[in-house]
């Protein structure tokens, strides 16, 4: 290749003697020949002399085999059940089932049964009055402030805007603004030191 390439040289450069008289002005009546090229355009680069990679025979019988092998695998992997994780949170420990810290209830005999229940019945009934009269107290109130304000209503209409304003002095409030710096935005806290005991578990 070297030696094709260094005889298309030697033509290519025997061709440029005649037309570098018509630079000289020796021949300025004659055209220019299309061979005329400047020894400075000319580029050579170096032989590729890779060779492609050749692709290796593969058995067919072979191939088949190695599918069938992989099927097989994953026909025993779906045989076997998938192995479940369990909840240590639904686990009750193994202390909460010893029989020796049950405590048994005292034995009440039938007189004291009964007085106990008469008593929560009798609590109940109570407790059911008392909540009652709450309910009506709060009702008489409510109804007692609404004729009011309909009153001050009619007779001045000012008194009756400055009723409706909340009253400072009856619910006490102070406020101040913050008093520490603003947190930084990029900042990034860190988690502390802690042991981290989660229970990795792995499919077989």
């Amino acid at each position: 290749m070297s030696a094709a390439l260094s005889r298309c040289l030697c033509r290519v450069l025997s061709r440029q003697r005649a037309p570098a008289s018509f630079v000289s002005g020796e021949h300025r009546g004659a055209v220019q020949s299309p061979w005329f090229v400047a020894a400075m355009t000319l580029k050579t680069s170096a032989p590729l002399r890779a060779e492609p990679k050749k692709k290796k025979k593969v058995d067919p019988r072979r191939e088949q085999m190695v599918r069938e092998r992989l099927k097989k695998k994953l026909k025993k992997l779906e045989k076997v059940p998938p192995e479940l994780i369990p909840i240590e949170d639904f686990i009750a420990p193994a202390n909460c089932f010893d029989k020796t810290r049950e405590r048994s209830a005292p034995k009440l005999s039938f007189e004291e049964s009964e007085d106990r229940a008469l008593l929560l019945k009798e609590w109940c009934r109570y407790k059911q009055k008392q909540h009652m009269a709450e309910v009506q107290a709060v009702e008489l109130a409510l109804e007692a402030q609404m004729e009011a304000l309909r009153e001050l209503q009619l007779e001045s209409p000012e008194l009756y805007k400055a009723a409706l304003k909340p009253d400072p002095i009856l619910f006490p409030f102070s406020h101040e603004g913050p008093v520490h710096t603003p947190p930084k935005t990029n900042y990034d806290a860190p988690d502390g030191k802690y042991n981290d005991i989660t229970k990795v578990y792995t499919q077989t």
